[in-house]
């Protein structure tokens, strides 16, 4: 019923050829394949990886991906950047623009159904100026995917972890009512969710209500969980930077009721790829540990999917 795959940010030091070997061995269906600018490292965790260059994507590389993938019995749920398109230092705004159309249009070219991404946001300023903001910026964008027929799925991450993301965090599609303002402003189906649980459990929300409220704009979603810890959160408060009381987890390891999310899912009639993201500390520091991580992730959900 639903795909299971990963997201290859986690297996950064591998080859495109060997994060698809990854995913067929370990009987995974797909793969959110990473597609940041080469040469252009992102520093924060899990970014700045590299598994296809969309500006080294000529005819040949075209048919190698499609063949090899094919051969392996492996496909691309989605390709993945996650900058701030709504970053205040214009040049860095226009440049990442720029990169998500490309990839955009590398992911029309790879007959794949969506891109992944983010919204962005001037953190400084309010959900008012970063509206008007994401109409600016976002009309031209949506268009260009409407055009090639390619879905934008927008993860619903706040990007509010590290100080200089204080205090409106990096990413303004975060809740219900952003994004019901954000579809009123562009209404176009092209523009939906990359839906992730994980980062409604630590906003105290509901996590499982918007599978049936956003079924129609659902078109990819992350499986990551989520812990919060009570103890640290009634000393710092919601008002403190949200790693001081939360974790990012494997699923079946934080907050979320498994059975539960996958029964609204199920519910929501969502039947594409369901891809594990792992950011979960715990699982970091060799290369067995984060294998480990995927696989033991994978064998949790598996008694989730037919």
């Amino acid at each position: 019923m639903h795909q299971l795959g990963f997201v290859s940010a986690i297996l950064a030091e591998r080859t495109f050829e060997e994060v698809i070997d990854f995913a067929s061995e370990k009987n995974f269906k797909c793969v959110e394949v990473m597609c940041w600018p080469a040469g252009n490292a992102d520093a924060r965790r899990y970014a700045g990886v590299t598994h296809i260059d969309v500006e080294a994507l000529d005819e040949a590389q075209i048919a190698h991906i499609k063949n090899y993938t094919t051969e392996k019995g492996v496909f691309i749920s989605g390709l993945g950047y996650y900058p701030n398109p709504l970053d205040p230092d214009v040049n860095k705004a226009n440049f990442y623009v720029d990169h998500i159309k490309k990839i955009i249009q590398a992911t029309a070219k790879l007959e794949i159904p969506v891109m992944n991404t983010f919204i962005g946001r001037d953190s400084s300023k309010n959900i008012a100026y970063n509206l008007d903001k994401f109409k600016e910026t976002w009309t031209d964008i949506v268009k260009l995917a409407e055009t090639l027929g390619v879905k934008i799925g927008i993860e619903n991450c706040p990007m509010f972890f590290t100080n200089d993301e204080w205090p409106g965090g990096k990413n303004m599609a975060t809740t219900p009512a952003i994004w019901d303002k954000m579809f009123e402003i562009i209404p176009s189906a092209t523009l939906g969710l990359n839906y992730d649980p994980s980062h409604l459990v630590w906003q105290m929300m509901d996590y499982t209500r918007p599978l049936y409220d956003y079924r129609d704009r659902l078109h990819h979603i992350h499986l990551k969980d989520a812990k919060v810890y009570y103890d640290k959160l009634s000393r710092v408060g919601i008002m403190a930077n949200p790693l001081e009381y939360h974790s990012p987890k494997l699923p079946g390891l934080g907050d979320i009721n498994w059975g539960k999310f996958f029964s609204a899912l199920n519910d929501a009639r969502y039947r594409g790829p369901v891809v594990i993201e792992v950011e979960d500390k715990a699982y970091e520091g060799s290369v067995e540990n984060v294998e480990s991580a995927i696989l033991t992730a994978r064998n949790y959900l598996s008694q989730f999917l037919g």
